[in-house]
């Protein structure tokens, strides 16, 4: 194996695992602030069911990635790795400044600076990436819909509940972070292994754009094990700094969630998962009282969005040059 295919797959991993470490939060935040289960135990249940999501539901996010974003053939080795590291860069960054980010906007941004800095704007698949864009700016809203329609609901179907209903939201909780990260392995997990497997076809390891079995174990295994050490200040900003979560919410939240991504996933469609969490978040809070929303930490969150995507294609840009004019 090339040293440059041994580079990407290094690169590939360490974003998964900050990918898992900076991702835990969309899906135990919720959890452990209503105090369904304890920090420790959600992030060992989520890590198992994240492994899984992509082996039971197919790998075409994956593929989306190959040939969805730019010109398979375009691509060069160089500019994969620029992508990637732009992304893992971008990941580490946000990371310590404790801002939930997303790594399908750091993916896309920094495959297509690389890219284009490599071999121009006439590589990019336009008509994928009018598709991709679509999926990823809309889910967010349709996260905020369901979670606000998913609240609706519940409340309307528990009106003459007893107390004891809250007991069945927090153990319900489980099922439905379950839920979520499988959903979440079968979507993020899956960007890392369209890249490394667009890299063996690069390279010529192999013929044609087939996700092989120990890629997408390993990154399975990558994104896992960082969900299993946990974002803990991410935690934070996702389940406590928006409203004091209940139990309902938290249910309604992931239940949103997993039913947003889950249907992107099957589609091949490229969501944020936090995007998608953080607005279902709101939506929920929204249902019970627009007021209850701390609405200056969804606009701090939004701006990290906006800035992503600019951001990683700037930095891949000037990766590739770099590596283009000093290392080769």
């Amino acid at each position: 194996m090339t040293s440059s295919m041994i580079l990407l797959l290094i690169l590939g991993l360490a974003f998964d695992f900050l990918n898992g470490i900076h991702d835990s939060s969309n899906i135990v935040a919720t959890m452990i602030s209503s105090k369904a289960l304890t920090p420790r135990w959600s992030l060992t249940v989520i890590s198992i069911a994240e492994f899984s999501g992509p082996l039971i539901f197919g790998v075409a996010v994956a593929k989306t990635i190959g040939a969805g974003i730019v010109i398979p053939s375009a691509v060069n080795m160089t500019s994969l790795v620029a992508a990637v590291a732009s992304a893992a860069l971008w990941g580490i960054f946000t990371w310590i400044l404790g801002l939930p980010s997303s790594a399908s906007h750091a993916v896309i941004g920094g495959l297509i600076g690389a890219v284009v800095a490599s071999a121009g704007w006439s590589v990019i698949n336009s008509a994928g990436i009018i598709k991709v864009f679509l999926i990823l700016f809309t889910s967010p809203i349709i996260g905020f819909v369901f979670g606000y329609l998913v609240t609706r609901l519940i409340v309307l179907a528990s009106w003459n509940a007893t107390p004891k209903v809250n007991g069945f939201f927090k153990k319900g909780q489980i099922a439905t972070s379950v839920a979520l990260a499988l959903s979440y392995g079968a979507n993020d997990a899956q960007k890392t292994m369209g890249i490394i497997t667009l890299g063996l076809v690069t390279s010529g390891y192999i013929t044609k754009f087939v996700v092989p079995l120990w890629v997408i174990l390993l990154c399975a295994s990558m994104i896992a094990l960082g969900t299993s050490v946990g974002g803990w200040r991410l935690i934070r900003t996702l389940g406590a700094k928006f409203y004091k979560i209940r139990p309902i919410d938290g249910f309604s939240a992931q239940l949103s969630s997993a039913i947003v991504i889950l249907g992107a996933s099957f589609f091949g469609g490229l969501v944020s998962t936090t995007q998608v969490v953080s607005t279902a978040i709101m939506g929920v809070g929204s249902a019970e009282r627009v007021n209850k929303v701390r609405w200056g930490v969804a606009k701090e969150i939004a701006i990290a969005w906006i800035l992503t995507i600019p951001s990683t294609a700037l930095i891949g840009a000037f990766i590739f040059w770099v590596a283009n004019h000093f290392i080769h």
